[in-house]
Formats: structure tokens, C-alpha cells, sequence
């Protein structure tokens, strides 16, 4: 046995496990374990300016590709609890992701020392596990459980504090003799599964709803050989954006009140049955529990039995990890296309490629302030099928779902269910660092944006290349129109004269020239017919300075964009399409 640091033993573990991508900051009270990266040498760190932008760092790297888990360290007191954010996006949408702090030594943690904080406690709610390590025998052992609980079962994040003096105390640990715990998935049956297809046989318009969790399980190829065997097609939810691409002919268009789809809504009015699996039925995607159940049946598929039954009760719930769930479904509907017992759902499929190809929302305006609707537009036109997409929330996010185009798993990456404004960019260098040489375009509001701009400082720093596209309207648009029913619109404009760049025309903060100051390119844009353009510089100072570049478009001021309280009964702000002109980058064109 060889006697070393915990710390020498911990960095040492995270090589074994695979987790060898870090962000964070330095502090006096995590310096030893800074120390043993440094001596290892396997760890590579990326230095952000901000302990929450770190953690979002890491989420956003966790998302990037299947089996990633980003590592987010800070000091003792304020790093962890700037974490806390980050862990809550990563536990509310079941990312993997491993926090590290360091604490006041063990004997002063009752002191009221400095910067001492019940980090365990505080970040017991949004983990799989949060524990202060006591013992420094205890060390491998709670990294080799992080590892376990953080990819068994339903995905989440794990933090774990370690205190000064045990960071610097000796034990004797063999890095050859250590294992991985074995990975713990629940697996459905052969009988439940045989149920559950008897049950979508048995209907006459079946949906599968495609949740997040066949992206975590890296089952996407499965759920799509699953569609095209039965011939029932698709509705994505926001997480399991991408798990069928968009332009395939059982993708039948997202549900829900905000990042959803005419043709998707209607479809789910007019089906009788759902299996939904990898889901958690988000209330953004249901709306009103009555009308979205009214006249269907439902099977639930998903790998934490506490989920099922959570929102609504299911006709028929399944434990099970999606990627086992749908191999076995995949096996049962082999052998029975086999046997020709399988329904002809052509014609139901047929209906849905209808509703496809004409219930569409208008994205062409010439308008100047711009549409938001045009923007979308032109990102379809400038960026291919390999793009990955980043976002978090704010009219920027819905209007985006609505119109752009994802075409595969893990090119939609969004922070659905926790939501943090700020969380874009530096989740956008996550994915950077996770997806070296592909395309990342980022997609924020001007609120979003400046919630961490001074992140961008890491992506000039580090030559982390990518496109943010900041939608500004000067406003904080979701709440602006959220307050439409209260008769008020206050304190939510962000305009102001701001003298010291009079081209902002009254936008207030100069977006571009902070990004220039940070140490990135950056672009503004006023009028929609300069968007290609646009685009096509962004990509080529991405190319030559390998540094985010900014394309700041200017909206009009005043944006409603389409949602409801009910999938029956969506908004619709804007006119809608009514020829293949007003919709030109639609997956089906709309016949004139």
C-alpha cells in the first residue's frame, strides 16, 4: 500500500472514474486539493470568474455526451453556497455533476469559523447525496458512492466537503485496487413490457412520448427503431428534444404551453393513447390535467418508481431504465411484426404529417425593431443539422423551441425544469468543452445575458469558441407579458439613455462593447435583412480568433410570443402562416 494525501487519493479517483474535466475557482480552504491536481496532472481545469458560472460550466459539460460528469470545486463558505444554483438545474433535470468544497477544519466547524458554512445541509435538497467527510478514511469511499449514486437510478449531482485538515491528512490507498461500484438500474420485465404494447395495440391514434430520459440512458437510436417498428409516432417533451430528429415523418411536433408546436398540441387532442417514457408529465407540457388526459389512456415508463403516479396516475406504470425498457419493447414488437399482428397506423400517420405541413406559425416579418420570429428563421437558414443548441429560459427560450430545428440527442441543451436566468453562457462553454470542434450556438434574452456576461471573459481566455445569440428587447420579456394580466408593466424595462454609447439607441447596456471588453467579438444587428450576413461573419471570426462571438440582434420592444394555460387553448399573438412564404424554414413546407 502506498501512504498519501486524501487529495493525492481523491484526483486519483476522478482519473479512474473517468471524470477528468473540472471548473472552478481556487481558495485557501480547497488549495491542498488544487495542489494534488497540479502534482497528477490528468484533471484539466478551467478557471471561471464566478462559483455559480462554474457549476452551470460543469452542468453544461455533464449534458455535452453520454457518460460525461463535470466537475465543479470551490473554497468554503460563499463557493459552496454559489453552487447551489447549479446543483438545483443539475438535480431538477437529472444531470450528473460532482461538487467539490473545501471546509474549515474539522475541530472550528462549530466555531462560527471563517467562511464555515453547513454546506451539507444547505445542499442536501437538491443532491443525490451531500456530505462533509469527517474521517479521512472516509474520503475514497464517498467518492467511489458519489460516482455510483450519481449514474444509478435516476441521474443527479452528488457534493462533498472536505475540511482543511482532512484534505492534508495521510492514508494508505492503492489506486490499483480500486473499482467503480457496479452502476444500479432498475430493468422492466418481459410481461410488464408485453402489457404495455398489448395496451398501444389495443388504440386506434397511439403517441410515444419521448422524455429526457431516453437522452440520459443514450437510447435515442432505440426510441426511433421502436417508432418506425410500430409506425406511432413521436412527441417529444423540451428535455427529449432531439431523441427523433425533426425532420423525420413520426416526429409529430412538441406539446405543452409555451415550447410547443401547433401541429404538436393538436395531435395530442386527437390521439387515445400515450406511452409516455423517460417523462415526468412537467406541467409546461401538460397544461390542465383534464383536458390533456381527457380520452386516453396512459402507460409510464421511467426509471424512478417515485415519478410514476407523481402528476396524474397512469393506466399502467413501469419502473425501468428507457434504454432497457425500449430494447426489450423493441424485441417484443420485432416478434410480432414478425407474426404480422401488428396494427396499420398509416393512416393515423398520415393525419399527423398533415397537421405538420399546416399548422405553422409566420416567421417571415420584414418588420424594423425586428421580430424575434425572423431571427429564428435566419438561425435555421445559417446553422446545419450538427448544431448544438443552448439555452435556459425567457421569450428567447420559448420562441426558440417553437421555431428552430434539432436533429439529434443532446443538440437541444436547455436547463428546462430549474430555469436559472445566466445559466447560457457559461453552460455554453460546458458544452464547448465537452464537444471540442462542433458547432455550439447559445440563445439568450438580454437579461439572461447579463446575469453572467463576465463568463465570457473564460471562453477569450481559454479559446472556447461559440455563437451566442442575444434576442434584446431591453425588457424582461417572459415577465412583461406574464404581467399583461395585472394592467402593469412594472420593473421590468431595461432600457435606458445610456450616454456613453448613444448607438444603443436607447437599448441600454452596450452588450457589444462589454463582450469586446471581456475579450470577445461581437456584432449588432438592426435590421432582419442583415441576419445572414451576420451570421456568416460570426462563424468566420469563431473560425479565426477561436473566442465566443456575440450577434446581438435588436427587437422590437414589445414581444408577445405564443403560450396558454391549456394545449386546447395557446395564444397566437402573431398571424399565422397561411402560405409557404410565411414560413420558409419549416420542416414541411406549407402549401400556398
Amino acid at each position: 500500500m502506498t501512504k498519501m494525501r486524501t487529495v493525492d487519493a481523491a484526483v486519483a479517483i476522478l482519473a479512474k472514474e473517468g471524470a477528468t474535466e473540472a471548473f472552478g475557482l481556487p481558495g485557501a480552504a480547497i488549495n491542498p486539493f488544487y495542489s494534488a491536481m497540479r502534482a497528477h496532472g490528468g484533471i484539466r481545469h478551467t478557471l471561471a470568474r464566478h462559483v455559480e458560472g462554474a457549476s452551470h460550466m460543469a452542468d453544461g459539460y455533464s449534458r455535452a455526451a453520454d457518460g460525461n460528469i463535470g466537475i465543479c470545486i470551490g473554497t468554503s463558505g460563499p463557493a459552496g453556497t454559489d453552487m447551489i444554483t447549479g446543483l438545483y438545474a443539475a438535480w431538477a433535470d437529472s444531470i450528473p455533476m460532482l461538487c467539490i468544497t473545501g471546509q474549515a477544519p474539522v475541530a472550528k466547524l462549530h466555531k462560527e469559523d471563517f467562511q464555515a458554512v453547513d454546506i451539507e445541509s444547505i445542499a442536501a435538497p437538491v443532491t443525490k447525496m451531500a456530505m462533509t467527510i469527517l474521517e479521512p478514511g472516509q474520503v475514497p469511499g464517498a467518492f467511489q458512492k458519489a460516482f455510483q449514486l450519481m449514474r444509478s437510478g435516476r441521474p443527479g449531482p452528488v457534493l462533498l466537503d472536505l475540511p482543511f485538515d482532512v484534505q492534508m491528512a495521510e492514508i494508505e490507498f492503492d489506486i490499483d485496487a480500486y473499482e467503480p461500484i457496479t452502476v444500479e438500474k432498475p430493468k422492466a420485465s418481459r410481461k410488464q413490457l408485453e402489457k404495455a404494447l398489448d395496451m398501444l395495440t389495443a388504440a386506434q391514434r397511439p403517441l410515444i412520448v419521448a422524455g429526457g430520459g431516453i437522452i440520459n440512458a443514450g437510447a435515442s437510436a432505440q426510441l426511433v427503431e421502436l417508432a418506425e417498428i410500430l409506425n406511432v409516432p413521436v412527441i417529444p417533451t423540451l428535455m427529449g428534444w432531439g431523441t427523433i430528429p425533426d425532420d423525420h415523418q413520426l416526429m409529430a411536433g412538441m406539446v405543452g404551453l409555451q415550447t410547443s408546436h401547433r401541429y404538436g398540441n393538436e395531435t395530442m387532442l386527437q390521439s387515445d393513447f400515450v406511452i409516455g417514457i423517460g417523462n415526468r408529465w412537467a406541467n409546461r407540457h401538460t397544461g390542465g390535467l383534464d383536458t390533456y388526459t381527457a380520452g386516453r389512456k396512459f402507460v409510464h415508463i421511467d426509471i424512478e418508481p417515485t415519478q410514476i403516479g407523481r402528476v396524474f396516475s397512469p393506466d399502467l406504470g413501469i419502473t425501468s431504465d428507457a434504454g432497457a425498457a425500449l430494447d426489450g419493447l423493441i424485441e417484443i414488437a420485432r416478434e410480432r411484426q414478425g407474426a404480422k399482428s401488428l396494427p396499420d397506423y398509416t393512416a393515423w400517420v398520415a393525419d399527423c404529417i398533415a397537421r405538420k405541413g399546416s399548422l405553422q406559425r409566420k416567421t417571415h416579418f420584414e418588420n424594423v425593431p425586428i421580430k424575434p420570429q425572423r431571427v429564428y428563421e435566419e438561425m435555421n437558414k445559417a446553422f446545419g443539422k450538427d448544431t448544438t443548441y443552448v439555452s435556459t429560459i425567457g421569450l428567447s427560450q420559448i420562441a426558440g423551441a417553437q421555431l428552430l430545428h434539432v436533429f439529434g440527442p443532446r443538440k437541444w441543451i436547455n436547463a428546462g425544469q430549474a430555469g436559472p436566468l445566466g445559466w447560457t453562457a457559461p453552460a455554453a462553454l460546458g458544452v464547448v468543452r465537452g464537444k471540442p470542434d462542433e458547432t455550439v450556438v447559445a440563445l439568450s434574452g438580454d437579461y439572461d445575458f447579463q446575469f453572467m456576461i463576465e463568463e465570457l471573459a473564460v471562453g477569450a481566455q481559454f479559446n472556447l469558441p461559440y455563437i451566442h445569440v442575444v434576442v434584446n428587447n431591453s425588457y424582461l420579456g417572459l415577465i412583461r407579458q406574464s404581467q399583461r394580466g395585472f394592467n402593469m408593466e412594472q420593473n421590468v424595462s431595461l432600457a435606458f439613455e445610456n450616454i456613453n454609447s448613444p448607438e444603443t439607441n436607447g437599448y441600454g447596456v452596450d452588450h457589444v462593447k462589454v463582450s469586446e471588453g471581456l475579450g470577445c467579438k461581437a456584432i449588432r444587428v438592426e435590421n432582419p435583412s442583415d441576419l445572414p450576413a451576420a451570421f456568416d461573419k460570426a462563424k468566420a471570426l469563431m473560425g479565426e480568433f477561436k473566442v465566443p462571438v456575440v450577434v446581438e440582434v435588436i427587437l422590437e420592444k414589445v414581444t408577445n410570443i405564443s403560450m396558454g394555460v391549456e394545449i386546447d387553448g395557446v395564444n397566437e399573438f402573431e398571424e399565422l402562416a397561411e402560405r409557404g412564404a410565411d414560413a420558409p424554414t419549416s420542416i414541411i413546407a406549407l402549401l400556398d
